[in-house]
């Protein structure tokens, strides 16, 4: 969710390195990797560029525009014109950084703002669910094609790809490294499960903090508690956090029964443990008012409090 860090943090005088999953399989960002060869998805990276862009309302909305019809139904602007300047391009790192300049271009991005992808190889998230059976591709683990019941065992990248260099180099360069909020598996894993991500982090001189989300999700964190989500990531990094931020709101029935119709994914709140660290776990209301979506606002508060 680009949006809950970046929309906020671009109020402060901060520069910001947003680093992008690049590897979703489901829905229009899966057709489009097969039918353009594009090897990595945009959908992710098209939400930071979004969320930091200037006071250009037309070209975001141009860039934002969702196809509800026709042939391309489904498909986003944004994420055409990128699968365009790659299409089976065999030297992609030249073609995504060309793109790169020309979207901050046209969204008016300022050049303390980095878009960085997490990684340029073409590689498929998997899940070893706890019976046993491999779950291969984002989308089928994001929309579990499979008992949604059954918890994930462990996640890994087929074939295994490597962290893209300048993300690397970013996070060497980084005072605060900021996590999430994401779902966990289908999102956030398949960002440090990439060749070099976790090492990088976990050696970095950087504060580590991870924002924890509102709600669990069918198929990935049923259940789960706010030091559920912690540990899991923690074992993805190798190496501890120095802050977990996580939401203290609870929303009303109606509230939760108006946002699960358009989000039937997920499941309930997430469960805040008694005794968590201080100091570690920051505990605030963090949700605009009549909805489960987090306030850049408060979010960016507590991120710059901590740099």
């Amino acid at each position: 969710m680009p949006k809950t860090v970046l929309a906020g943090l671009r109020k402060y005088p901060v520069r910001i390195s947003a680093v992008s999953a690049m590897l979703d399989s489901g829905g229009s960002a899966g057709r489009e990797r097969r039918e353009y060869r594009t090897k990595i998805s945009f959908g992710d990276f098209r939400r930071a560029a979004l969320a930091l862009a200037g006071e250009k309302e037309k070209n975001k909305e141009r860039f934002a525009y969702r196809y509800e019809t026709g042939p391309l139904t489904g498909h986003v602007v944004a994420n055409l014109y990128c699968s365009a300047l790659v299409n089976g391009d065999n030297n992609i790192e030249k073609s995504v950084n060309e793109l790169i300049e020309d979207i901050k271009e046209d969204l008016s991005i300022p050049p303390e703002y980095k878009l960085i992808p997490a990684t340029l190889d073409n590689s498929h998230l998997a899940a070893e669910l706890e019976n046993g059976k491999i779950v291969l591709g984002e989308g089928n683990i994001d929309v579990p094609s499979h008992d949604g019941k059954l918890k994930i065992k462990k996640v890994f990248l087929v074939p295994r790809a490597k962290a893209y260099p300048g993300a690397l180099k970013e996070i060497k360069k980084a005072d605060l490294i900021v996590i999430g909020p994401g779902d966990l598996y289908s999102s956030l894993s398949q960002v440090l499960l990439t060749e070099g991500m976790a090492g990088s982090i976990k050696n970095s001189k950087a504060k580590k903090v991870y924002i924890c989300n509102a709600m669990t999700k069918h198929g990935e964190t049923n259940g789960f508690s706010v030091a559920d989500f912690a540990r899991e990531v923690e074992e993805m990094l190798g190496g501890d956090l120095d802050y977990v931020i996580y939401n203290t709101s609870k929303p009303s029935q109606e509230v939760l029964r108006k946002y699960k119709r358009k989000h039937k994914e997920l499941v309930s709140p997430v469960e805040i443990n008694k005794g968590l660290q201080k100091g570690k776990f920051i505990g605030r209301s963090l949700l605009k008012k009549d909805t489960l979506e987090y306030d850049p606002r408060k979010v960016s508060q507590i991120i710059t409090s901590l740099i």
